[in-house]
């Protein structure tokens, strides 16, 4: 894969972040504040964004097809 087709750090940081579990209320919130510094929001649209990024695909298919399956089931019930 050459330079342009790879995650950039920040993005990389987002999906480690998504593969870890956490454990009581606002301990993600907290962890995307204090380890990405960035506000809850922009981190979920970041995420959201990944998760039709085939780089990110390619870089960890485990954690995006989860979060991809999580998304669909959550417009499906809407």
């Amino acid at each position: 894969m050459d330079r342009e087709e790879q995650l950039e750090e920040r993005e990389r940081a987002v999906l480690a972040l998504e593969r870890r579990g956490f454990t009581g209320p606002g301990a993600k919130e907290r962890a995307i504040r204090e380890e990405l510094g960035l506000a809850p929001v922009r981190y979920y649209q970041l995420l959201n964004a990944l998760l039709d990024d085939e780089r990110a695909l390619a870089h960890d298919p485990v954690t995006v097809n989860r979060l991809r399956r999580v998304r669909d089931q959550r417009r499906s019930e809407r």
